[in-house]
């Protein structure tokens, strides 16, 4: 059941199969488990368990349409397989326009206005962090999905708050395994200029110097997000004879980086690692300009066959018409860890919601992941790859997932990150 500001009749979706899902061995072991939510029968006529889901659609419609796309899927999935505690899941949902102020007065009107059971969603870092600490101010639960900072569940993390993708230092530490083969030493970085390209260039500066004391990062630009000047950031990496870039943009920034470094030989005879860019939302805007042989965290869905996540894109191509995107994979199981979260919890009051969500495990396109207790992130992983061009438009090639919980940093790093854990 899906209600929008627009429309707030409710809605159902179509139904669509609940498909199965199982691991292979090359994802981490096989251990199959149910895709939908535990069948027992359809969901009752109770009071819907109400979500209140805030994105950021008309701002970044590239990942967040399809997000959207995920989400309805999972939704009507578990509630054809009986939903949760007996009761149908509602999703009302609200577009922040990619601004905080926005989604903090949407929160509100959400949890006052719709009185809903939780919130949920959230794609920029300074807005997930805005919105866990309304939920702490407010006394409700907050599972963050795309969001990516590691001060969501570390030096701002909040009893109420979850975050379910990979975190900066995650992903930087799974392209850290490859970029400490390389030889070079002088390095730059390119980020966005808010919290989450600080904290990616900042995980992955010492993350690298770690592994490889010899590494010098010699430049480091620092665009607004939206509103890179690609030429002046091109030629100011350039000018420093960097051996390798790592680069954190995405969207609309990354194209225009790529159009213009290219051209200016900047990525000849250079690595770049970089982060995101092998996702479906930020490679097929490139088409056959994508670049060629960039370390990248990234997305394969017409090469991934596994079972898994075959019947999640069979599914999704029959109800959407279309390839599913990173942020389909992330809709569709930000949903399923909330289902898993409340049925574990047994009740919808904070301090059971809390209780149940830390180490609740729930499936994925990707596999079963958990969320962990001592910090609320989610051990779902990514895949690393290097991009290639194949009939005129970028793709991850020469993958591997990486699960999240090889990557995280154990209870006594924890402690230290984030105060008060015990």
């Amino acid at each position: 059941m899906i209600r929008n500001r627009r429309d707030r009749r409710p809605h159902r979706p179509a139904a669509s199969p609940a498909p199965g899902l199982s691991r292979r061995a090359a994802i981490g072991g096989a251990l199959a488990v149910s895709l939908a939510a535990p069948a027992i029968a359809r969901a009752g006529n109770g009071r819907p368990i109400r979500i209140g889901e805030i994105n950021s659609y008309t701002a970044v419609p590239a990942f967040t349409l399809p997000y959207r796309n995920g989400w309805q899927l999972a939704v009507t999935a578990i509630n054809e397989a009986g939903g949760v505690l007996g009761r149908p899941l509602e999703v009302v949902s609200r577009d922040d326009a990619g601004k905080p102020q926005d989604a903090l007065r949407l929160a509100g009107e959400l949890v006052n206005g719709e009185k809903v059971d939780l919130l949920a969603g959230g794609f920029l870092s300074n807005i997930g962090l805005a919105l866990s600490d309304f939920a702490r101010q407010t006394g409700v639960l907050y599972v963050a999905g795309e969001p990516l900072t590691d001060a969501l569940v570390w030096e701002k993390g909040e009893p109420n708050c979850f975050r379910l993708r990979p975190s900066t230092y995650m992903q930087a530490a799974m392209l850290v395994e490859e970029a400490a083969r390389l030889p070079a030493r002088r390095w730059a970085s390119v980020a966005p200029n808010y919290e989450y390209g600080q904290s990616a260039v900042r995980w992955f500066r010492q993350l690298l110097s770690a592994r490889r004391p010899d590494v010098r990062f010699v430049a480091e630009q620092w665009p607004a997000l939206g509103h890179i000047d690609a030429g002046a950031v091109a030629g100011a990496l350039e000018s420093a004879a960097p051996e390798a870039i790592f680069n954190v943009t995405f969207g609309a920034d990354l194209t225009n980086f790529v159009r213009q470094g290219g051209p200016r030989g900047l990525f000849d005879q250079r690595a770049v690692v970089s982060m995101l860019t092998g996702e479906p939302e930020y490679l097929d805007p490139l088409g056959a300009e994508a670049p060629v042989g960039w370390i990248v965290t990234g997305y394969p869905p017409e090469q991934l066959d596994t079972p898994a996540h075959v019947a999640f894109r069979d599914a999704y191509r029959a109800r959407f018409g279309q390839m599913p995107r990173m942020g389909s994979v992330v809709g569709y199981a930000l949903m399923h860890a909330i289902a898993a979260g409340i049925a574990r919890a047994g009740g919808l009051d904070l301090a059971a919601l809390v209780g149940g969500f830390a180490g609740a495990a729930f499936p994925t396109p990707f596999g079963p992941a958990l969320f962990r207790a001592i910090d609320h992130q989610s051990t779902l992983g990514t895949f690393v790859g290097r991009t290639a061009v194949r009939d005129g438009k970028g793709v991850l090639a020469d993958w591997r997932y990486v699960d999240g919980a090889t990557v995280l940093p154990d209870a006594a790093a924890v402690r230290a990150l984030r105060p008060g854990t015990p």
